[in-house]
């Protein structure tokens, strides 16, 4: 079970000097990372700091202006997302974005869609899920738009993991969850990074987030100010002060 980033090996995912622009404004500023298989990468930031769009550009959400992505030695940067979803990569989008009309289970099996062959296989994750996830067991034929947001994130992931990606990508996982919901959501994660999944991680709520991650880039005004191993980085006094609420 691999349990640790490999960097012997060559990065699953680089992203290379990429600026984005959203007209004439500019997101990103020659932003570059680089995400090694079995590794969970942090990108930490305040609100505006291009946290989110770093992980759009990956999704194909949106295209650099400069700069490239790529996945396993393949240029990735201006693939529509449809296409990035099919070269692997999952997404746990920040909002959920659940088909609200449509049941949990029916959620679920939309993440397995580019898999759908394997119906064995899916069957098992779908198993996995409803144990990882006992209220969506108890509520599998429930529309999801039904469902509480801690619940609609919780289908999320499972959603993401049916996909059984070599990255997933994961958006603000906390954000407007109460407490107990973030911690159902974090115990997941941390379960996935036991099993050996590559995660980059986009998130506002930098203590968990440095907790899970092995490595973190911290953005500020589009630009990486900061980058290392998670455990340095809390360590350090002015991330604490900026993003840990130390005095």
């Amino acid at each position: 079970m691999l349990t640790l980033a490999d960097t012997s090996t060559a990065p699953l995912l680089t992203i290379d000097a990429i600026d984005v622009h959203y007209g004439a404004v500019q997101a990103l500023y020659g932003v570059s990372l680089d995400v090694y298989p079995g590794e969970v990468v942090s990108v930490l930031g305040g609100n505006a700091s291009g946290k989110s769009t770093t992980l759009k550009s990956v999704l194909g959400l949106v295209t650099p202006t400069r700069g490239r992505i790529v996945l396993e030695g393949r240029e990735i940067q201006g693939l529509a997302p449809a296409d990035v979803i099919d070269l692997g990569v999952a997404s746990v989008p920040e909002g959920r974005r659940v088909f609200p009309a449509m049941s949990v289970h029916e959620n679920l099996l939309m993440g397995a869609f580019p898999r759908r062959k394997e119906k064995a296989a899916i069957a098992q994750d779908l198993d996995e899920v409803f144990v990882a996830f006992p209220r969506l067991a108890e509520r599998r034929s429930q529309p999801a738009g039904t469902l509480s947001g801690g619940e609609q994130q919780m289908l999320a992931l499972g959603r993401a993991w049916l996909r059984r990606g070599r990255l997933v990508c994961i958006d603000e996982p906390s954000m407007g969850l109460s407490p107990r919901f973030v911690d159902a959501v974090y115990e997941v994660l941390f379960r996935w990074k036991a099993a050996g999944q590559t995660i980059l991680l986009v998130e506002q709520n930098a203590r968990i987030a440095l907790e899970l991650a092995d490595r973190a880039y911290v953005l500020q005004h589009g630009h990486v100010a900061l980058q290392g191993r998670a455990a340095d980085l809390a360590a350090d006094p002015a991330v604490q002060k900026a993003y840990l609420g130390a005095a």
